[in-house]
């Protein structure tokens, strides 16, 4: 039988070691196939610590998250980055190789793809993220932007069914955050889920959006009604200028890219 969700969270509760303090307070929520999540909200909220739950990082104090149908308490990380691809925030804290090639290549060969297999895989992406003419030289001798793009394409090289990237847009120019919303629109796997600040990043490649606040879920819809709703100025969070922009020229639709808003806009001009 097909499960419809490939996450789910169940009245989860963490609190990291050494702390009474709990980092989230029973969050709960689905996650079906061909879902794109964008977890939105505020420096602390808990957003990282909802992602690291993920691909089992960390493993809740009660409640539980299922991957597939897997109780994460149930299974080793190893198992789980099979399935789950994660990001860093800070690509230092996941890049680790002499080498940017064998920093791709890595998780192919823990994962006995063929060698022939790798190279191709390896090459293609390295040179998708201008990052071919760096293939020999240490990791950490790139730039944080360049970092990140490693740190990125080291995961989708082996087409992980679930991709979760925390903040993937920090440190890019327009061209490669372009590049990044592309490769989330054409994704093949089950769900990607982000967690950004960038919200004109998330109106244009996101259908729905979370957002968290003091560990727990407090809206959850489609990025149309969260940016338009009075969701985001109630948690403190800025709008995407193309929402500021809809609104202060009073034009309906409620668009989130420049490309509807021109279209509102002209249509509004015939009428």
């Amino acid at each position: 039988m097909i499960r419809l969700s490939i996450i789910e969270f169940n009245e989860v509760r963490y609190r990291y070691p050494l702390s009474d303090y709990e980092v989230l307070k029973g969050v709960t929520f689905k996650i079906k196939r061909g879902d794109k999540v964008a977890l939105i909200g505020t420096n602390g909220s808990g957003k990282t610590t909802i992602l690291k739950h993920m691909n089992g990082l960390l493993k809740p104090h009660s409640g539980n998250v299922l991957i597939d149908g897997v109780d994460t308490r149930r299974a080793k990380v190893s198992d789980l980055a099979r399935k789950v691809g994660m990001v860093f925030q800070n690509p230092n804290q996941q890049l680790f190789a002499q080498t940017c090639w064998e920093e791709v290549t890595f998780a192919m060969r823990n994962f006995s793809f063929p060698e022939e297999e790798i190279s191709k895989r390896a090459e293609g992406v390295l040179k998708s993220f201008g990052l071919w003419d760096y293939r020999n030289e240490s990791p950490f001798l790139l730039s944080a932007g360049e970092k990140k793009r490693l740190g990125l394409a080291s995961v989708l090289v082996y087409e992980p069914k679930i991709l979760v990237m925390d903040e993937p847009t920090s440190g890019q120019d327009v061209a490669q955050k372009k590049k990044i919303g592309e490769l989330i629109q054409g994704f093949k796997g089950d769900a990607v889920i982000v967690s950004t600040h960038d919200l004109d990043f998330v109106a244009r490649y996101f259908d729905r959006v979370m957002i968290v606040e003091n560990g727990r879920l407090v809206a959850d819809g489609q990025a149309r009604e969260i940016f338009y709703n009075g969701s985001l100025e109630k948690f403190g969070l800025l709008e995407p200028q193309v929402v500021t922009i809809s609104k202060g020229l009073g034009i309906g639709g409620n668009p989130l890219t420049v490309e509807d808003l021109v279209k509102e806009f002209k249509e509004g001009q015939r009428t």
